[in-house]
């Protein structure tokens, strides 16, 4: 796969449940080194837009095409877990592959959270879990890695810092990175694209005419 091709290429691509179309007619070609933020009010398609990419949500009309050989991280807006289950942050590290002692905690370190590596899943917060979480999809080099509004529960004032880190993986893996956000005045300087959407697309272009128009 040359720098030149999509990592992930919606066409026409439309989700329709139960009756309703959750989003149609996206046009969106995702590739490495490209930051790409999804912003609209709730319900307006953006985690379904995710979903397809993600390959979760079959596109009811359309076409998804993807690199046969991508790896893809995800980091979901949020996780449910059996609090009842003890799980360390070191084993959800490598709950589903192996990356070994050294890269996961070279991942827990960019986060922050090496410190609470033999910590319990359920003691947490929310904040802290969605540091592990990214850290789980950054230490996996995925070739694309997908973000839903992976900000919850982040104090402001660690915003700032995050949506830089997220920023850094783009050029230390060279990857893809499809991230919905509401934090529209962070995420201004480090997004190459977004795209607007109310059911379909609106807006796509860069942030910076979104805000003088």
């Amino acid at each position: 796969m040359t720098a030149s091709q999509s990592l992930v290429s919606l066409c026409k691509a439309g989700v329709k449940r139960n009756g309703r179309w959750l989003v149609r007619n996206i046009n969106l070609d995702i590739m490495r080194g490209e930051i790409i933020t999804l912003i609209g009010s709730n319900g307006s398609g953006k985690t379904s837009t995710a979903k397809m990419v993600l390959g979760i949500l079959s596109p009811t009309e359309g076409k998804i095409k993807q690199d046969p050989n991508i790896k893809i991280g995800y980091v979901p807006q949020k996780l449910n877990i059996d609090h009842a289950l003890p799980l360390s942050v070191a084993r959800m590290m490598e709950l589903t592959e192996p990356i070994g002692h050294d890269a996961a905690g070279q991942a827990l370190a960019e986060v922050g959270m090496l410190h609470m590596r033999n910590a319990e899943i359920s003691t947490l917060s929310g904040g802290e879990l969605q540091r592990i979480l990214l850290a789980r999809a950054r230490a996996r080099k995925p070739d694309l890695l997908v973000l839903d509004e992976p900000m919850q529960g982040i104090d402001f004032s660690a915003k700032d810092a995050f949506y830089c880190l997220i920023s850094a993986y783009r050029d230390r893996l060279n990857c893809g990175i499809l991230l919905i956000s509401h934090d529209l005045h962070i995420v201004m300087p480090i997004s190459d694209r977004v795209l607007c959407l109310n059911g379909h697309i609106c807006y796509s272009g860069k942030l910076q005419d979104i805000a003088t128009s």
